[in-house]
C-alpha cells in the first residue's frame, strides 16, 4: 500500500492547511472534501487510486486540522486558500475533484485561475446556482418561498442549519450517525473502526454556517436567484468536465445536477453512478475509482456517458 502522510503548511493569508498526501507517480490529482467531512473522508479513495497517481486531500479552512484564523463569507474564500496551498507546493497540470461543497470550490477556483488545472471532476456537486437555504416554515417544512439571503438570516430564522449546529454545539456524535446513514450512506456504511473516526472528524468543523450561508449564496452562471446574482464566472471554466451524481443521492438533486450540465455546456460529460447516494466512495468505491481514472487517463472520455 502507498504510503498516506499528514501534513501541514502555511499559506499566504496567514492560515495553516492541513493535508493528506500519497506518494505516487506524476499525474497529480488535488480532492476537495464537503460540507460535515474532511481529507479524513478521502481515506478509502487515497488507499484505492492506482499508484500512477500521486494524491493531495486537503483540509479545508476551518475543518479538520487546518486553522480558522478569519470566517469565511464565501466560497471564492475557500478557493483563494486553495490557490495559495497550491503555490505553497508548487503544484501544476493536476486534476481536482470536488465532492459537494468541494464541487462549488473547484468550480470557482478553476473559472477564477486558469491554467493551473487540466481537468475538473465534480461529485455530488453543490450546483453552479449555489445550494438553497429555505426558512423552515411553522408546520416544521421548508417554506420555498422564503429563501434565505443573508448571513444574519440564517442566524434568525429556523433553517436546517438549526439542528446540525445544535449537534456540533453539544458534540452529539449520535446525531451525526443518525443523519449519515438516513441521508448520506445508501447501499453500504462504513466499517465500524472506520466510521467512527469519521464522526470524531465531523465534530472538528468550527463553519458551519458560514458554509451552508456561501453555499446559499453561490452562483457562478449567467442566472440570477433570490439570494445572488449570477456571476458569469462560468463561462471561463473551458477545460473537460466530468459531472458524476449517484442515482440515489438525496442531498444534491437531480435539477441541481442538470443546472451544472447546462451551465457548462459542452465542456462537461456526465455519468449517473448507479446505486450510490450522496457518499459513491462508501456506497460503491470501485465504480467512483473507475470513472475517475478513466477520465483523467482518457482525456475527458469516458466509456459510457448516461443522462
Amino acid at each position: 500500500m502507498s504510503t498516506i502522510a499528514l501534513k501541514k503548511v502555511d499559506i499566504a493569508n496567514g492560515e495553516t492547511i492541513s493535508y493528506r498526501e500519497r506518494e505516487g507517480g506524476e499525474q497529480v490529482v488535488i480532492l476537495v472534501h464537503g460540507n460535515m467531512t474532511s481529507s479524513k473522508h478521502w481515506d478509502v479513495v487515497l488507499e484505492a487510486m492506482p499508484s500512477q497517481f500521486k494524491l493531495y486531500a486537503v483540509d479545508l479552512r476551518g475543518f479538520g486540522l487546518s486553522t480558522y484564523h478569519e470566517p469565511i463569507k464565501r466560497i471564492k474564500d475557500f478557493s483563494d486558500d486553495l490557490r495559495l496551498f497550491i503555490d505553497e507546493l508548487h503544484l501544476q497540470n493536476f486534476s481536482l475533484v470536488g465532492w459537494s461543497t468541494g464541487g462549488a470550490v473547484c468550480m470557482q477556483f478553476v473559472g477564477e485561475y486558469p491554467g493551473y488545472c487540466d481537468k475538473l471532476i465534480l461529485l455530488a456537486s453543490a450546483s453552479t446556482r449555489g445550494y438553497p437555504l429555505y426558512a423552515i416554515g411553522e408546520n416544521g417544512t421548508f417554506d420555498v418561498s422564503k429563501r434565505l439571503k443573508t448571513y444574519e438570516d440564517v442566524q434568525t430564522y429556523p433553517n436546517s442549519s438549526t439542528a446540525v449546529q445544535h449537534a456540533f454545539d453539544t458534540g452529539n456524535r449520535e446525531f451525526f450517525r443518525s443523519v449519515w446513514n438516513t441521508v448520506i450512506y445508501r447501499a453500504h456504511q462504513p466499517e465500524q473502526r472506520r466510521y467512527e473516526e469519521y464522526l470524531d472528524d465531523m465534530l472538528t468543523q468550527r463553519n458551519l454556517l458560514e458554509v451552508n450561508h456561501s453555499l446559499n449564496t453561490f452562483n457562478i452562471s449567467n442566472h440570477d436567484h433570490e439570494a445572488a446574482k449570477g456571476t458569469g464566472l462560468v463561462d471561463h471554466i473551458t477545460i473537460p468536465t466530468l459531472v458524476l451524481r449517484g442515482d440515489q443521492d438525496l442531498v444534491v438533486t437531480k435539477e441541481m445536477t442538470d443546472e451544472i450540465l447546462a451551465d457548462l455546456g459542452s465542456n462537461a460529460v456526465f455519468y449517473s453512478l448507479t446505486g450510490c447516494g450522496h457518499s459513491p466512495l462508501i456506497d460503491d468505491l470501485e465504480q467512483l475509482i473507475h470513472q475517475i481514472t478513466s477520465f483523467v487517463n482518457q482525456g475527458g472520455i469516458v466509456d459510457e456517458i448516461r443522462k
